[in-house]
């Protein structure tokens, strides 16, 4: 007998009201939440890698609000109050920005 594990991914998503919070929802039933500065800051985009080496990139964005999701099937890219639509977040990426 083989038993196969399969690790949780994201089955759905949508912002919260007030537009501070992505809420995905998992294989595994769980609604979890990942604040938009947090995913702003997080992003990996080429454009704020670079900002970061040169050390250029924001400690912070406050009052940041999610203002689209795009379904890419691998992951969404999400685009920002500030203008920034560059960042694709892998599903497991999520995941990981949600936890502990």
């Amino acid at each position: 007998m083989t038993m196969t594990l399969v690790a949780p991914t994201v089955t759905g998503y949508e912002a919260s009201t007030d537009l501070a919070t992505l809420l995905v929802r998992t294989t595994e039933g769980k609604t979890l939440s990942v604040l938009a500065e947090r995913l702003r800051l997080s992003c990996r985009c080429a454009h704020c890698t670079r900002a970061r080496f040169d050390e250029r990139f924001p400690e912070r964005f406050p009052g940041i609000a999610i203002t689209e999701i795009g379904d890419l099937g691998y992951g969404l890219n999400i685009s920002f109050s500030d203008g920034h639509n560059r960042g694709i977040y892998p599903k497991p990426y999520l995941l990981s920005l949600a936890g502990p």
